[in-house]
């Protein structure tokens, strides 16, 4: 891997190459998905304390994706350039102030306000974490915890759909904000400082090498493909459950349940890369799954009867969930790999996310146009299926123009 010398030359005086940095770092990640997921369910109460209208609402849940959409990629130049542990450390100060901002909000303003810090804190967290994890890990372990590293999201999202909706919305905000703040002394004290000697290149030069490079933007698209996908499924499963007759709770647990599995493929995937999977293999066995999964749940399903539609559809949305995990991790992974040097790690991570957001942003939009198009969630599997073939050829074409990837 390009750069992986960089871990020999840490400073003493904090958590230099070990395991143990590298799962700081990952908590540190999953604080920081908690802003992101804490709204969703928070949204009813919220919007009845603050006299919000359901545009305002919808605008305050894509507000971070529009945050990623637009500056993933300065603020991956951002963190080759300033170094990052201080990406880090920044990323969790905005999360931690855009948090506290919030929870002082008598106002639809200050409180839009708050999301776009905290879109700008989680891109910096996001996109510097996994770069600390490679740089700090024991050589033999990285793809482990990278693995690991891709289970915050499913992780902060259950946690989120279980915990966000019973409690006060400002009692949750605080609790957010506590969490990101805590995270931030602790990376602050124990991570080692970065190396010197990395932030040579000016940022027009490190942008144009990770573009020339075209591995990092190939895989990113992969990325956009997968968000797309499960984003759209999950994002409306609650809707789902409503129109099921499943009561709230119980739709908090289902989709919590959902979210969670999601970190079973992205583990399954550290071990597997540990192990000398080829990422290319992974990718199509994901997507295959998911478009196959996605056609059982809302193809198949709704033919079934009433006494199986349900349990079949939940099922098939698990499968699709726990093996479609497999991509965020791979993903990451490959955007190390393809790198094309240790001054541009961040820049291509920042790629990454910035079309993981587009993905986000893009994927609940198409699916209910559909829905909405066709008067039933039964055509769902169209979308997906159209993209799963999709990835599915990209990850070919990656295979066979990145072949930096296929090693470890």
């Amino acid at each position: 891997m390009v750069g992986a010398s960089t871990s020999t030359r840490v400073p003493a005086g904090g958590l230099g190459a070990g395991t143990g940095a590298a799962l700081l770092v990952i908590l540190a990640g999953m604080a920081g998905a908690l802003h992101v997921w804490k709204l969703a369910p928070a949204l009813p109460a919220l919007s009845a304390d603050l006299g919000l209208s359901l545009v305002q609402g919808g605008l305050l849940l894509s507000v971070v994706q529009v945050a990623g959409m637009l500056l993933g990629v300065p603020v991956g130049l951002a963190g080759d350039r300033i170094g990052l542990r201080r990406g880090l450390l920044l990323g969790l100060t905005l999360l931690t102030a855009g948090s506290a901002v919030g929870l002082g909000s008598v106002g639809y303003l200050p409180l839009l306000g708050s999301r776009v810090l905290e879109g700008v804190g989680f891109m910096l967290v996001s996109i510097c974490a996994p770069a600390l994890i490679r740089r700090t890990a024991p050589p033999g372990r990285v793809s482990l915890l990278t693995g690991v590293w891709g289970c915050h999201i499913p992780l902060a999202a259950a946690l989120s759909l279980l915990l966000g909706g019973q409690l006060e919305w400002r009692t949750w905000w605080g609790a957010a904000a506590v969490c990101s703040g805590v995270m931030a002394v602790a990376a602050a004290a124990l991570l080692a400082a970065d190396p010197p000697g990395v932030r040579s290149r000016g940022a027009t030069d490190r942008l144009r090498a990770t573009l020339q490079a075209r591995g990092p933007l190939l895989v990113a698209l992969l990325f956009l493909l997968y968000t797309a996908q499960w984003n759209g499924v999950v994002q409306f499963l609650p809707t789902m459950y409503a129109d099921g007759g499943v009561d709230p709770s119980g739709a908090a647990a289902l989709g919590a349940l959902v979210a969670g599995v999601n970190a079973v493929g992205n583990l399954g995937a550290g071990a597997a890369l540990h192990h000398g999977a080829r990422p290319p293999v992974l990718w199509c066995t994901s997507f295959a799954v998911m478009g196959l999964s996605a056609a059982v749940a809302f193809g198949v399903a709704p033919h079934l009867g009433p006494d199986l539609e349900f349990g079949v559809r939940y099922g098939a949305v698990l499968v699709f969930s726990a093996v479609g995990g497999m991509v965020p991790t791979t993903v990451v992974a490959g955007l190390l790999r393809t790198a094309p040097g240790p001054a541009t790690i961040a820049t291509s991570l920042g790629l990454g996310q910035q079309l993981n957001a587009l993905g986000q942003f893009a994927g609940p939009p198409a699916v209910a146009a559909v829905a909405q198009a066709t008067g039933t969630w039964d055509h769902t599997w169209a979308v997906t299926v159209a993209l799963a073939v999709c990835g599915i050829a990209l990850a070919t074409r990656v295979a066979r123009s990145a072949p930096s990837i296929l090693r470890g």
